[in-house]
């Protein structure tokens, strides 16, 4: 969870939304969007999912995640494979991949404490109740990411990823690497990306 504590949000939100205006407009989006993921990174999405094909059980839905977007976009895509497509939602990065929480991914890391997110292809597995609330685990496919389950690298809801929060501070907050969602979008997330789909994620 980010450092900034409720009260300097509220505090600090007029100040932040005003340089924040007309700047990320593309916010939670959860009507289906034709534009989706940039094409080089579906390029990318689909290479991984031929060469793990096989970890797959369903092969429906994938999630794509575009980190070479702000963090007050809508960068997260579940995609309909069938149809092409997408539906985005907000979704956090990592604090050690944004230290001066710009809202813009810096860096990604596979290292246990490095509280960054990782690129990579992702397996999602099992729905659980955890700290957060109702969250999935998730496997590390490729080796920038193979440390995911020993870090707890998860989906889950929380407070600091919202709209609200874009239109308060210009940016959702930052999570220790694990994907975080907005409480309200939380179901529809676990729902579309149940256990055996592919998550890939990466900037370009």
């Amino acid at each position: 969870m980010d450092h900034i504590s409720r009260r300097n949000l509220l505090i600090g939100g007029a100040v932040a939304a005003i340089g924040a205006t007309g700047l990320h407009a593309n916010r939670s989006n959860n009507s289906p969007d034709n534009s989706g993921p940039p094409e080089l990174l579906m390029q990318r999405a689909r290479a991984a999912f031929d060469r793990h094909r096989a970890q797959f059980t369903h092969d429906d839905r994938i999630g794509v995640v575009d980190y070479a977007a702000h963090s007050g976009d809508a960068r997260f895509f579940v995609i309909d494979r069938a149809t092409g497509r997408s539906r985005a939602f907000l979704v956090s990065h990592g604090r050690g991949s944004d230290p001066s929480h710009s809202g813009y991914v810096q860096r990604f890391s596979n290292r246990p404490g490095s509280l960054a997110s990782s690129a990579g292809t992702y397996l999602t597995a099992r729905r659980y109740e955890g700290t957060h609330g109702a969250s999935r685990r998730l496997q590390g496919l490729d080796p920038q990411n193979s440390n995911a389950e020993a870090r707890a690298i998860v989906i889950h809801p929380a407070w600091y990823v919202g709209e609200d929060i874009v239109r308060q501070q210009g940016r959702v907050g930052r999570s220790e690497g694990c994907f975080a969602f907005a409480p309200t979008e939380i179901e529809t997330i676990l729902d579309q990306l149940g256990a055996g789909r592919m998550i890939y994620v990466d900037k370009v």
